[in-house]
């Protein structure tokens, strides 16, 4: 059976923005980055986004240690976060991507946020963004 995978990140969102823009701005590099937007037409809008991630966890998932890989990374620079975010009408999220075995004997990750995370969340204005999927059977 496959086990639990999960990961945290953290990306901004918005039209017509270039994230290398925003990497400049924040001084972080992302490890993702889709500059759709930044070259569409005003007529139709496209989406880009700047995130950043944790490597994808197998097995045990803690979703409160992987957001806080993030938080923690991030925090230095929140006020710039949050200015980005009003400059180029950003919206800021911070998100846990899972995929749940379906393998009975596999135990469930918990998943929540501590109190530096909601803090984190609470002073950039962003919001939460969790995404599940089961696995496959092998």
């Amino acid at each position: 059976m496959a086990s639990n995978k999960g990961r945290a990140y953290f990306a901004l969102l918005g039209y017509h923005f270039n994230p290398d823009d925003i990497t400049r701005l924040l001084g972080i590099e992302p490890t993702s980055v889709d500059a759709a937007g930044a070259y569409s037409g005003l007529d139709k809008p496209v989406i880009s986004s700047w995130e950043l991630s944790t490597e994808t966890i197998t097995g045990e998932v803690d979703v409160f240690a992987l957001t806080d890989i993030i938080v923690k990374r991030l925090e230095p620079i929140k006020e710039k976060i949050v200015e980005v975010c009003k400059s180029h009408n950003l919206s800021p999220r911070l998100g846990v991507a899972l995929t749940l075995s379906v393998d009975k004997n596999e135990s469930n990750p918990e998943v929540g946020f501590g109190a530096r995370t909601i803090r984190f969340l609470a002073d950039t204005g962003s919001f939460i963004n969790m995404e599940y999927t089961l696995s496959e059977r092998i």
